[in-house]
């Protein structure tokens, strides 16, 4: 991907880009089966974007994660985010 993608991700999150490598490069070798091991994922990701999650919304993502049932795009990964 090309730096103007990043750059662009940084200044509309506010998440330094090496922030997202470190994370994208944690993502890569997790168990992402493991309930202990998203719940730590979901809990960094929400540091990072300085955003919380309540633990319904956290257990609805685990969940969804475990169960293979996460939406394949974009948009309406987006929007669950918002309620």
């Amino acid at each position: 991907m090309s730096n103007n993608f990043f750059d662009n991700v940084e200044k509309q999150t506010k998440v330094n880009k090496e922030d997202i490598f470190k994370l994208a490069s944690s993502v890569q070798n997790a168990n992402l089966k493991d309930e202990k091991v998203l719940r730590q994922l979901i809990s960094q990701v929400a540091a990072m974007a300085g955003r919380p999650v309540s633990k319904e919304k956290e257990d609805q993502i685990v969940k969804m994660i475990i169960n293979n049932n996460m939406p394949a795009d974009f948009s309406s990964l987006s929007n669950m985010f918002k309620k």
